[in-house]
Formats: structure tokens, sequence, C-alpha cells
């Protein structure tokens, strides 16, 4: 890894295994041909996919032929809401969804709003978890889907899927999850907890960039929103960018072998990262202390603002808010769903743990967090 930075910035994107770049090669290369080609190469690399394809079923507990691939999850999300047949046929269908969401989910419901679908935005409390009973409060005869995040990509704050999925059973409306943050990180079982569309992307678990894709239960049919060659179930059109699936395949394999391993090494460098930090005068977490992904910690620094923080770290790779979002240079729409003002939200970081990270790199953090601290305070005096 690039020994310049200190990378705590995984949320956004991780980087991508060597091991995955190695079984990526033979596709950049030597077999360059076009899946769906009928001859011997075509065939060949047909197979490959078909194998890379079952490596991510395998991941979240689905058939191989379930799995849609994808440019990524924001492509992923939007081929989900805006491909779900009955929202476009009467103006009084219904979506609930959480204020938290990331933007693309955010701005896709944005988009069925302006075509006539209502939709709820769930509250969230202090640590950044819906009410269950709001849940079911809002729930109509007209709603069709309920689109919840897995786990949050700024906090890291872990919904309860399962109990989710059960209400959304009980009342016969689909369930839709943008997993990308819990795909490769965490279990994610689209059987055992009923989700009926799950988007991912590969770069979240050190595959590359993109490609991602969704799980779409068989029982579906989704629209298409670009129409072509039929490839992907129909879903998605267009020559399958196999480097970018093999690659996926990959690091979903590794991702199903290491996440024991990942999850306690990542684990253990979050843990003292964060208390660490909350041992400094002024600072808090945000988002739940218990209900959240092993490898992120969101800290408030009271009184530093956030981008005057992040100047003064250099080479620390850490971040201010979603990657999708930072450079709009507002206060983070999820710690002000929270609660938190706008002072306090600018103040806080988000750090974001990975394979790859080192413990030097955590002690290294901890006194650059520490000195960039107490200048920003004399500065300020």
């Amino acid at each position: 890894m690039n020994s310049e930075f200190i990378y705590l910035d995984n949320n956004a994107t991780t980087p991508l295994d060597p091991r995955v770049l190695e079984e990526m090669m033979p596709y950049l290369t030597d077999l360059y041909g076009n899946a769906s080609s009928g001859h011997r190469m075509g065939k060949a690399i047909k197979v490959a996919v078909d194998k890379a394809r079952e490596e991510v079923g395998n991941l979240i507990n689905s058939n191989p032929e379930d799995i849609v691939f994808t440019a990524g999850a924001t492509e992923a999300v939007n081929i989900a809401l805006r491909g779900i047949p009955n929202l476009g046929i009467q103006k009084s269908k219904h979506v609930i969804t959480v204020s938290t969401e990331h933007p693309a989910v955010l701005d896709t419901c944005n988009y069925l709003e302006s075509i006539g679908v209502s939709v709820t935005y769930l509250n969230v409390n202090s640590e950044g978890l819906i009410d269950l009973e709001e849940l079911r409060d809002a729930i109509t005869p007209n709603t069709v889907l309920i689109s919840i995040m897995f786990v949050n990509n700024e906090t890291g704050v872990t919904q309860p899927i399962k109990q989710i999925s059960e209400i959304a059973q009980e009342y016969g409306v689909l369930f839709m999850s943008d997993a990308t943050q819990a795909v490769g990180k965490c279990p994610v079982d689209v059987i055992d907890y009923n989700i009926d569309i799950l988007t991912f992307s590969a770069h979240k678990f050190y595959g590359p960039k993109g490609i991602g894709g969704l799980y779409v239960n068989p029982r579906l049919k989704l629209n298409p929103l670009v129409y072509g060659g039929g490839h992907e179930r129909g879903l998605r059109s267009g020559t399958l960018n196999v480097p970018g699936i093999m690659g996926t395949g990959a690091a979903a394999r590794y991702a199903e072998q290491g996440m024991d391993k990942d999850s306690q090494y990542i684990g253990k460098l979050a843990t003292k990262l964060q208390q660490e930090l909350l041992s400094l005068e002024n600072t808090s977490l945000n988002g739940s202390s218990d209900k959240r992904l092993y490898n992120t910690v969101n800290i408030c620094f009271e009184g530093a603002d956030n981008e005057a923080l992040l100047l003064n770290l250099k080479n620390i790779c850490v971040s201010n808010g979603s990657a999708c979002s930072s450079l709009t240079m507002k206060p983070s729409h999820v710690l002000l769903a929270m609660g938190l003002d706008r002072v306090r939200a600018n103040s806080s970081i988000r750090f974001s743990l990975g394979r790859f990270n080192k413990e030097e790199e955590i002690d290294r953090t901890l006194v650059e967090v520490k000195t960039s601290i107490n200048r920003l305070k004399i500065m300020n005096v």
C-alpha cells in the first residue's frame, strides 16, 4: 500500500487487493474477448463470468442467476427504484425510506416524487436508528417498497434489517436495502433476511471501481433503464465489464474467506482509535456505540472546524462526510438528521479502517490528531 499516506477512508473506497488484481490481469491482457461471443474465447470467458457470479452469490447467499452486474451501487439503486413497474402505473403509489440514506437513494427518491410517487422519509434518533413503530405507522395501502440501508456510510450505524424485513413481509411490501457498506464486511444473507432487492459496489470490499450490482428476488420483474442486447436479465444491456466482474468475484471470495479475521483485526484497531480519541477533551462519538460496523469511527471534535482539521492532518486520509457529497461544503445530512447542530456537524470527522491498515498507522494518526487539535485551539485563541 502507499507509504506516503495513512489511508483511513475505506468507506469511500478500499484499495484493490493485490490478489484481486492478479486474477483480473488475464482479462485485461490475453483474454480480452466479449463474453457474449460464440467463439471459443468468448465461451471460455462466459464460463469465468458465471463463476464470478457464483462467488458473489455465495457471499450474500443468493443463486448466481439472481445477481445482476452494474457499474456500481449508484446505478444499481437507480435500476431498482426506477425499475419497479407499479411505481409508474398510479400516482398514488408510496415508497418509504430514511432521511440518512446515501444520496444515491435520496436523489432517486426525489426523482420519484417528481413523477408523482409519494415518498416518506423516516426520522432517526440521536444514535442514527429508525423507530420500528414509526415505520409501521408510515405504511399505507399504497406502499409498494421500503428501502433502508444496511450500514450507514458516514457513521457505520447498522439498522435492524431483519426486523424491518419482517414488518415489510407482514404488510406485503417489497423490501430493498442499500448494502454497499455491508457486503464483504459483515454477514449478509438475502434469504435469511428476506431482502427482495440488495445493492452493492465491489470497490467497498477491495475489488475494482466501476463495477457492482444488485440482487433481485427471482419473483420480481424490474423494468430496465437502458434497452439494448438484453444482457444481465435484460436489466443492464451492454458489453460486460469482464475484468471488473472477475475482480468482483475474486474480492467476494476473499471477503467470504477472511471476514472473521478482518472483523477481529480491523475492529481491534478501530476500538483503539475510538477509545484514544474519546479520551480527548470535548469529543463525542456520533452514532450508536454498539449497533455499528466494526470499522467506522465518527467523532465530533467540538470547537474544531473539520475542514481546518483535514488540512492540518496533511497525509492522513479521513473524511468529513460522504465521499459523494463532501465537495458540496455542506454539513452532513446524516449528522443533522441525528440532531447535531450545524456547528457540531461541521466539527465531525469519519475514520474508516480497512484490511491493510497497521497499528503503527493508528499510533501516528493519534499523534497527528492531538497535535492538530492543539494547534487549532491556539490559532482560535
